[in-house]
């Protein structure tokens, strides 16, 4: 579905300018079981002229054959585009953007709520497409167009329309919506800023749990189409200002069940999986890193800054009636590697800054003495000793390896009162009741913050790794890859259930090491 090339171009078409009807774009189409008449979502564009020979251009979204007694309906209609200025399409964009942005599910006591957003720029938008192609750019306004679209026909338009847009846009576009234009996307994220681009990828993630919910349930739904498995979420990387960036995004149902009582919707517990469908991971992974110029050899060293984990809840407005509103996934394994690419043959070494951490038990020994004195044949002298063993279990715990040439940074969660890791420990008949992770969300030796969150910081991974890299790539810019692995499982915690499930999901992009010494 290529909407962005039709829309380029409407000012060229001699059909447009030979015809009094407005050109029209078929989104969707089917046919009535009823009547047999033809239903479909349409895309319209509609030229006027303006003062001083300036042609105007406005779009509508419409419903056609929905309404017996109408011949259509308008459910969208856009600011007006110039087709004469040098940019004529960037006002569609924008207004698209806002409308995506104004309608975003943000975490619940988020701290920049949807009223305080500031209108999008133009300038950041503008720039984005000046400098991509047409092709590129074209899936990333796809997914823009049909992320709006959602909206439109989800909660402004019958069910019938709903159900068409699920069935045939979005499911026949998943490819679009699986990040298969990651450059424009990318460039787009790191250009309007953070606080616009959660807004923006709650938005997607709410959407594609809404589809993939549908998808388990079928609500009346003809089968649709597989999740591409392979996209289960999108992540990009960047360098800037001595840090190596990772961030990702991952709705809870796009996310591959690695443990639990299955991923399919069934009667029981059936309100509280709804409720933990409408979840996101988001990840941020910043590892700070230095290059050194030595006699023979170049040295890079690289260590973790900084490790966020979040679990979101894609919502609205907490529902105080209701206890399984709270209730949410909590990540219980983080593995994260940096390193040069596969196949690199410039790396001298990998040298680790932390050493395994073997556990410490602490022993009690006492022995018991019986003497006599004397013919007596009874112990004047009697003592009693015990043997006791302590043990300290950690809630997590942090180790350093190799894979290769790669760092690998693990931090795997353990229950504290049983020893189990979480991220493997399958339950005996279904039973969770004692585990040490209930309430794990308030108390003062807390794993979590309040939120749900996790964050690791730098004093927890040692002193990092250092590469050794042969003096040749010296005025280089080489690519190193960085990725990582993140499991999250759901115990019950302040309700009673026997619902368990374990998840996980893998990004890994490129990020640039500059090896070029300062003047």
């Amino acid at each position: 579905m290529d909407i962005w090339s039709w829309i380029c171009e409407l000012p060229n078409s001699e059909v447009w300018a030979d015809s009094d009807s407005p050109p029209v774009f078929e989104l969707a189409s089917c046919k009535s079981s009823g009547d047999g008449s033809t239903r479909s979502i349409q895309l319209k564009a509609e030229r006027t002229a303006g003062s001083n020979s300036d042609e105007l251009v406005t779009f509508t979204v419409s419903l056609q054959g929905f309404h017996p007694s109408s011949a259509g309906k308008t459910l969208w209609v856009s600011d007006t585009c110039h087709l004469n200025s040098e940019n004529p399409f960037l006002p569609l964009l924008v207004q698209l953007l806002q409308d995506i942005i104004t309608r975003s599910p943000t975490a619940q006591d988020s701290t920049c709520p949807r009223s305080q957003l500031q209108k999008l720029k133009p300038e950041p938008v503008a720039w984005i497409m000046e400098t991509h192609s047409p092709e590129s750019f074209s899936g990333f306004f796809t997914l823009v167009f049909l992320t709006r679209l959602f909206w439109l026909c989800s909660f402004d338009a019958p069910s019938e329309v709903g159900s068409m847009y699920f069935e045939s846009l979005l499911g026949p576009n998943l490819e679009e919506l699986a990040y298969k234009h990651w450059p424009v996307l990318r460039a787009f994220l790191i250009t309007v800023g953070v606080d616009t681009e959660l807004c923006f990828m709650r938005t997607v993630g709410y959407m594609l749990s809404k589809w993939l919910i549908l998808r388990e349930i079928g609500m009346g739904l003809r089968t649709l189409a597989p999740w591409p498995g392979h996209h289960a979420g999108f992540s990009y990387a960047t360098e800037a200002h001595g840090l190596w960036l990772l961030k990702g995004y991952a709705p809870i149902l796009a996310m591959k069940p690695t443990s639990g009582v299955g991923n399919k919707f069934v009667p029981q517990d059936l309100v509280l999986k709804y409720a933990l469908a409408h979840q996101q991971l988001e990840a941020t992974v910043q590892m700070e890193y230095t290059v050194q110029f030595l006699d023979g050899f170049i040295q890079v060293r690289a260590h973790v800054n900084n490790i966020r984990l979040h679990m979101v809840k894609l919502g609205y407005a907490q529902n105080d009636g209701e206890e399984k509103a709270d209730e949410r996934h909590f990540v219980s394994r983080a593995r994260v590697w940096v390193g040069p690419e596969v196949g690199a043959t410039y790396v001298g070494g990998v040298s680790l800054g932390r050493s395994t951490d073997n556990g410490e038990k602490e022993v009690e020994l006492q022995r018991t003495l019986k003497s006599t004195h004397g013919e007596s044949k009874i112990p004047s002298v009697k003592t009693r000793a015990k043997m006791a063993t302590k043990s300290r279990i950690k809630n997590w715990r942090w180790d350093q390896d190799v894979e290769g040439n790669a760092a690998v940074f693990d931090a795997v969660l353990y229950d504290n009162k049983t020893g189990h890791e979480a991220a493997t420990w399958r339950p005996i008949s279904g039973d969770l009741g004692g585990n040490g992770l209930r309430n794990r969300q308030n108390g003062p030796n807390r794993p979590f913050t309040k939120m749900g969150g996790l964050v690791f910081a730098a004093d927890e991974y040692g002193e990092g790794v250092e590469w050794r890299l042969s003096k040749e790539m010296e005025g280089s810019v080489l690519k190193w890859r960085i990725g990582g692995y993140v499991w999250v499982t759901y115990w019950p915690n302040e309700v009673k259930s026997t619902y368990y499930e374990t998840r996980c999901v893998e990004w890994c992009d490129e990020v640039d090491l500059p090896l070029i010494p300062a003047k």
